[in-house]
């Protein structure tokens, strides 16, 4: 068992959304350490990119021609090369070039596991747990299409735990595979799931809307705002009052009458933001990843007071114990571990975004999602697309 202790700019409305479009020339990633190993020729080209690893020492990303390249340690192939050699320069990935990512998510091994816009499923890296989807052991050294009843499915969003994989398709269904020793694929059980299955008990007549999984658990946010969880709670992340694990999704009853639009998931901690623009947390505590003001785990939702403004977005990573979020005004607030610092209360910061947050203070520097200059962010997506204020630069 796993404990914590383990391990845009803006616009001015009067601008029209082709000019902004065309004003955005290539992604500002200069504060991820390992972009420094990019050129500046090689920096102006890149439209996405994702750093994980277990010291952000690894990335992928996308160029304007739709070509993707990997650089980094490459721990458990993770870079999708072919092989598992570790690369200073960038290296193409031949399986995917020519193909429009749409969603990126990483594991702990780590794995990788992406969404392309046609709604393809794509994975490669650590497989130990079957984590792929691909009914194996065997790690995947090149981006392997995940077929196995996702077939006629349009995949939307896909989110990583440490060892297991969840994906959201188009008509609000949830799929999930992997590691599950504490029930954090929702079968019921504790066995591995080789591959996806469709997770139905609880949820099996709602509507999904937005995913997203803590090391070692799952979230998943219903059309009409209520949030189910499952899996790991040792540190109450579930919400659900107790710290007792949970093999299959239960509604967190304490935010009946509070309608949640997007859930994020930190280490051992959960975030959710309402659609009054209000955010409750709970889960592991000991870093003040809360934002309430002191160090003690919750299992129930507790508020968190950012601000007088109205939320808008909400940033966590299953790989770090920080927490992040964007006011309407554009201000960005962190709290829990940044740098060495335990920070209980949210705290503004000079950032235009919630991604500045993990490059400069979360350990490790990581993205918590898929950079882009495609001002389309998968939230909701079931229903409609939502903007949102892209991290990028102009040149």
């Amino acid at each position: 068992m796993e404990d914590e202790s383990s391990l845009s700019h803006g616009i001015s409305a009067k601008v029209t959304q082709s000019t902004f479009l065309s004003a955005l020339k290539m992604l500002d990633v200069g504060k991820w350490p390992i972009f420094s190993l990019c050129s500046q020729e090689e920096l102006k080209l890149i439209r996405q990119a994702c750093v994980f690893g277990s010291a952000g020492n690894e990335v992928l990303y996308t160029t304007e021609n739709n070509e993707v390249f990997g650089l980094g340690t490459n721990s458990s192939g993770c870079l999708g090369t072919g092989d598992i050699q570790s690369t200073i320069e960038p290296r193409r990935l031949d399986a995917l070039c020519g193909k429009r990512i749409a969603c990126l998510s990483y594991g702990s091994g780590p794995h990788v596991v992406l969404a392309t816009a046609e709604g393809e499923v794509y994975s490669w890296g650590h497989n130990a747990y079957s984590q792929l989807g691909n009914g194996t052991t065997n790690h995947g050294l090149v981006p392997c299409q995940v077929s196995t009843n996702l077939v006629n499915k349009k995949v939307i969003e896909v989110t990583c735990g440490s060892h297991h994989s969840m994906v959201l398709t188009s008509d609000g269904e949830v799929y999930t595979w992997g590691y599950n020793n504490s029930g954090q694929v929702g079968s019921g059980s504790t066995a591995n799931q080789p591959i996806p299955r469709r997770v139905t008990s609880g949820i099996q007549n709602k509507i999904i809307v937005n995913i997203a999984c803590g090391q070692m658990c799952s979230m998943a946010v219903v059309q009409n705002g209520e949030v189910y969880a499952w899996g790991y709670n040792g540190n109450g992340q579930l919400g659900l009052g107790n710290t007792g694990n949970q093999p299959t999704p239960c509604r967190i009853a304490a935010l009946q009458g509070i309608r949640v639009q997007q859930v994020a998931c930190g280490y051992a901690h959960t975030l959710v933001l309402t659609d009054e623009g209000r955010i409750y947390a709970w889960g592991a505590n000991s870093y003040g990843q809360l934002g309430i003001g002191n160090k003690n785990n919750q299992s129930y939702p507790a508020p968190v007071i950012v601000d007088k403004d109205r939320v808008v977005e909400i940033a966590a990573c299953h790989s770090a114990h920080t927490s992040a979020a964007k006011t309407q005004s554009g201000q960005v607030y962190m709290w829990g571990q940044c740098r060495g610092q335990s920070v209980i209360l949210p705290h503004l910061t000079h950032f235009a975004c919630t991604d500045d947050v993990f490059a400069c203070f979360a350990t490790p520097a990581v993205t918590w999602r898929l950079l882009s200059v495609d001002c389309w962010k998968p939230l909701n997506r079931v229903k409609e697309k939502q903007p949102f204020n892209c991290l990028s630069s102009k040149v």
